[in-house]
C-alpha cells in the first residue's frame, strides 16, 4: 500500500473523496469491486448519530429518566438500592465499579426492570444443532480493520499486542464468570464503507483474499473464530455474501452484519456517513437461509450472525427474523458513550425487541471521552438477557 492510500484510510470520509485512487495492493481484483478508496468509519452516538474520524464526537441530549437524576457526585463503588422496589416487586440492586455517577445504576436498573417486565424473554426458538457455541460459550471479540488503526483495536496496535490485549481481557471474563467459557474471536470489517461511490456506485470496498486469509490466520493463532463484517454502502446482503462463503465454509469463521452503512433502501446515491443506513427482516432473513443451508450441506456446526445496533430504525421488522437451528442470531448494542447511555440503549433496542441472543459494544476510546472508565465484565453481567458476544473496538 502507497504512502498517499495509507493517509486516505486513515483520515476518514472527508479525505477519503479527496483521494481518489484505488487501493489496488488491498482491493479485490475481481470484477465488480470497483471501489476508489479504502474507508474507515467511526462509530456511534447510541442517541444521536455517529461521527465520521474526521470530526470530534458529540454528547447526545439527556433525555432518559435517569439522566434527569441530578447527579453532581461519582460513587465510591457502592451497591444502589432499587428506588422503585415495593413489597410486589424484588429489589433490583446493583454494584457499579468506583467513580460511576448514580444515573449510571439507575439506568442499569431500568433495563434491568424492562426485561424482567418482558414477555419476550426468554426467547423461544428451535432447539439449535449440535455443536452451537451460545449459550454454552461468551464470545469476546476484537474489532476492527488491520489496515486503519482508526477503526478499532484489531488494527490499532501489533497483532502480537493484540491478541495477547484480547487474552488478558478474556481472563477478566472468565474471572468474572467462571462457569461460561470465552471464545475468543477477530471481527473483521471485510466490506469496508466507503465516502466516494466508486466506478461501480456501490460506495464499499471489498478487502482481498490476502488479507482475509492474514486476519484468519491470527485467529488461529488463538484458537480463536474470525467473523466477516458487512458495511454495505449501496451494495446488497445479496450481492456481497456469495463471495464471502469460501471462508464461511470454515467451521471457525461467522458474519455480521451493520444496518448503519446498508444505505439502498430509501437512500439511493447517498455516501455512507451522510445518514444511518437500516436493514430490513428480509435481508436478515436471506443470511440466515443462505447461512443454514450452508451449515447443512457442509455438515458443520451453526454459524452466528451479529447484528449491529443503536437505533430502532436500523433494524426494520426486527420482530419478523426467522430463527434457524443452524444460525444464533446476536443483536449487538452498538452505541458508545457514558455507562447510563449504553444501559438506555440496549434496554431500547436490545431487550424491548427480543430476538435470540443480545451483545454488547465497548469502545477503548469514545465510551471514555468523558471521563468515564471502560464498563467491566462484572457490571455487563447483571445485564438481563445476559450477553452472551461482547465487541471492543
Amino acid at each position: 500500500m502507497s504512502v498517499l492510500q495509507r493517509i486516505c484510510l486513515t483520515m476518514g470520509l472527508f479525505a477519503l473523496a479527496a483521494c481518489g485512487r484505488d487501493p489496488a495492493a488491498h482491493a479485490d481484483t475481481t470484477p465488480d469491486s470497483t471501489n476508489s478508496n479504502v474507508g474507515g468509519m467511526t462509530r456511534r452516538d447510541s442517541a444521536a448519530g455517529y461521527v465520521t474520524e474526521s470530526q470530534d464526537p458529540v454528547r447526545p441530549r439527556d433525555s432518559s429518566r435517569a439522566a434527569r437524576t441530578k447527579d453532581s457526585a461519582r460513587t465510591a463503588g457502592d451497591t444502589i438500592p432499587d428506588p422503585a422496589a415495593d413489597s410486589t416487586a424484588p429489589a433490583l440492586n446493583v454494584t457499579m465499579a468506583p467513580g460511576r455517577f448514580k444515573r449510571d445504576s439507575l439506568s442499569l436498573i431500568y433495563t434491568l426492570r424492562a426485561a424482567n417486565k418482558h414477555p419476550g424473554w426468554p426467547v423461544k426458538g428451535p432447539a439449535p444443532a449440535p455443536g452451537a457455541l451460545l449459550p454454552n460459550k461468551r464470545i469476546v471479540a476484537y474489532y476492527g480493520n488491520p489496515l486503519s488503526k482508526r477503526m478499532g483495536i484489531l488494527g490499532e496496535i501489533p497483532p502480537d499486542q493484540m491478541l495477547a490485549r484480547l487474552e488478558a481481557v478474556a481472563k477478566e471474563w472468565e474471572e468474572a464468570d467462571p462457569e461460561t467459557p470465552v471464545q475468543l474471536a477477530l471481527h473483521l470489517v471485510a466490506v469496508v464503507a466507503q465516502g466516494a461511490a466508486g466506478k461501480d456506485g456501490k460506495y464499499r470496498l471489498r478487502m482481498d483474499s490476502s488479507l482475509i486469509e492474514k486476519v484468519y490466520g491470527w485467529a488461529q493463532q488463538k484458537n480463536a473464530l474470525l467473523f466477516l463484517d458487512l458495511q454495505m454502502g449501496q451494495s446488497t446482503v445479496q450481492e456481497e455474501l456469495p463471495r464471502l462463503m469460501k471462508w464461511l465454509e470454515r467451521p471457525d469463521v461467522h458474519l455480521g452484519l451493520d444496518p448503519e452503512f446498508n444505505m439502498h433502501h430509501d437512500k439511493a446515491g447517498v455516501a455512507p456517513g451522510k445518514k444511518i443506513g437500516t436493514l430490513a427482516a428480509s435481508e436478515i432473513n436471506h443470511a440466515i437461509s443462505e447461512l443454514s443451508a450452508l451449515a447443512r450441506a457442509k455438515g458443520i456446526p451453526p454459524k452466528v450472525l451479529v447484528i449491529h445496533r443503536f437505533t430502532r430504525p436500523m433494524v426494520r421488522n426486527a420482530s419478523q427474523i426467522k430463527l434457524d437451528p443452524y444460525v444464533q442470531v446476536v443483536i449487538d448494542m452498538d452505541g458508545w458513550g457514558a455507562p447510563w447511555l449504553k444501559f438506555d440503549s440496549y434496554k431500547d433496542y436490545v431487550v424491548n425487541e427480543p430476538v435470540q441472543f443480545a451483545g454488547f459494544k465497548i469502545f477503548y476510546k469514545n465510551d471514555t471521552k468523558k471521563g468515564d472508565k471502560i464498563l467491566t465484565p462484572g457490571e455487563l453481567l447483571q445485564l438481563k438477557p445476559t450477553p452472551m458476544y461482547i465487541q471492543y473496538q
